[in-house]
This record gives C-alpha cells, structure tokens and sequence, in this order.
C-alpha cells in the first residue's frame, strides 16, 4: 500500500531524509518511530502529499505522490498530533463538513457521518459543541474526521499524547478495530503504546532507517544482548564478570543472579556462555530477559549514533 526507495529530502543544505526505503503491506499497523529530529514527521508529509521530495520516489496505493498528488490524497487519512478541530462546530455538523470536503458525495454523507460516529465511539458526544469535549472524545472526533472518506490508508501522528490511560486504551481500541480493515501508520513517542498497539515497526535517525521488522523480531534483537545467569559458586567480585569478552555491563538480580549486557552479534552470545561454562562459578542457567520497546529503540539509537 506504501512504497517508499531511496527516499530524500533537502532543505537547503540540512539532508532531513537520507535515502530511507520501505514497504507498508495493506492491512498492516506498523508503528513509525524516531528521536527528536530523525525525519518522522517529514517523511509523513512527504507520503501525505504535503512536501515533495528531493529525490527517490514514495507511492500511496500505487499512486505517486508527486504524479498523483488527488489520489494519494483520496487514498489517505491523516490525522495530525494537532488535530483541525473547530471549537464551535457541533461534532455531527463538523464531520458533515469534513466528509463534504474530503469529497464524500452528498447522497452518502449522512451515511458516512453515522459510520464515523459509531466507529470513534461518539454516539453520546455527537450534538455537543467540539469544544466543550474532553481531551479523549477531541481525539475520538479526530479519529472520524480522518476516516470519514473512508480512506485505504491512514496515519497516525502521536493519537494518544496528552491522554489518561484510561482515554489511551480506548483510543488504542478504536485504532486496532480500524486496522482490521485499513493499513495503519502510528508514530509516537508513547513506546508502551506502540507495542501494545502495532505489529510491525520502522525505526527511523538522523535521516536513516535504521530497524524495520516485525514486533516480535524487533524485541527478540534485544532479548539477544540482555542475558540472566545464574551460578552456583560466583565470583567474588562482579567486575571479573564485567571483564569477561563481549559482556559491556554485569549488574546482580538476586542471590546468585546476575543480568548481563552482551556486545551485539550472536557469537559474542555464544562466546560468553562458553566462558562461563569454563571459569569454575557453576553456570547453573542462562536466559534472555524480557525486551521492551523502548530498550530496542534506545539500542538501535544510540549504536546507529556511536561514531
């Protein structure tokens, strides 16, 4: 549904996208992340139609966005961190409104408007002024709003920031009922979220693609180089442990418990087993500790980022 290669962008001199390629399959909700600065939010315009890019290509639902910039337009619902709400519009009336300009025809509208409603969960809010609502049904009517054209495509800029976890689950709940039938881009700073949330994730820096795979592969890499041991007779002081080849940090979990920090590559895994095996401490058990999100996404930063 989205196809992006060698995608750049310059503005003057400062290259916001390096040559950054990708692939969203239809259906999918794929969690866009980034640090401050990586390029989240320009590639999004560039995928919306909003800026063109400098050089490679980016098709929306195998429609350029350059060539094509309507259809990629008709294809996609956007909504934005800030959404463009009108405080003095009844909800009902301002998704009548966004649904007539985002060409929905007349005959259909009514339609539209009720479809959008139930599915953001509106039907109690949907007579009141936009902006008397609470922060959690402002989102919901943004939700509808980017929707209500009933769009094969939509993206997802920070829909839950500013929530309480109890507005944050039901806004997750609408997205993934969304996602069942559209592909879904979600980009946050919210990681828990994402998790929760998306089954596949992009990682994006300084311009770079720097990870890109499937949730349950993203998490496994980090799950890689964090590793428990535990040994029967351990050493006196837990520096021999830090010194030990391809371990960047030892820290103690418990009574003969031990979490240890791996240098990247599966053989230094393999490596420091076998040297445990062999140093006299008992190695009783190793096993990978469970990996968040926001570990992977520190990791994958930061070496991307180490000189």
């Amino acid at each position: 549904m989205i196809e992006i290669e060698g995608l750049r962008k310059l503005y003057g001199q400062f290259e916001a996208l390096r040559g950054i390629s990708f692939t969203v399959y239809r259906g999918e909700v794929v969690g866009f992340l980034g640090p401050n600065g990586a390029g989240k939010s320009t590639t999004m315009k560039v995928m919306t139609g909003l800026v063109p890019p400098s050089a490679g290509t980016a098709r929306v639902a195998g429609h350029d966005v350059l060539d094509e910039p309507v259809e990629v337009r008709r294809a996609i619902g956007f909504l934005p961190e800030h959404p463009p709400l009108y405080p003095e519009m009844i909800v009902r009336d301002y998704l009548s409104f966004t649904a007539e300009i985002r060409g929905v025809p007349r005959r259909r509208r009514k339609a539209a408007v009720e479809a959008s409603i139930e599915l953001c969960g509106l039907e109690e809010v949907h007579r009141r002024l936009v902006g008397n609502l609470s922060k959690g049904y402002r989102q919901r009517t943004g939700l509808a709003q980017a929707v209500i054209h009933q769009p094969r495509i939509l993206i997802l800029d920070e829909p839950t920031v500013g929530l309480d976890p109890t507005q944050v689950v039901e806004i997750r709940g609408i997205i993934r009922d969304i996602g069942r039938e559209r592909t879904v881009i979600l980009s946050s700073h919210i990681l828990p979220e994402v998790q929760a949330t998306c089954e596949r994730v992009v990682i994006i820096n300084r311009g770079r693609l720097v990870a890109d795979g499937r949730m349950d592969q993203i998490l496994a890499t980090g799950g890689e180089r964090r590793v428990l041991v535990r040994l029967r007779r351990p050493p006196m002081e837990i520096s021999e442990l830090a010194a030990l080849a391809g371990v960047e940090s030892a820290e103690v979990q418990g009574e003969g418990l031990y979490r240890l920090e791996l240098e990247a590559g599966a053989e230094r895994r393999e490596a420091v087993v076998a040297a445990l095996a062999a140093s006299g401490w008992g190695l009783y058990e190793v096993r990978s500790e469970t990996t968040s999100l926001e570990e992977v996404f520190r990791d994958v930063v930061l070496e991307e980022a180490a000189p």
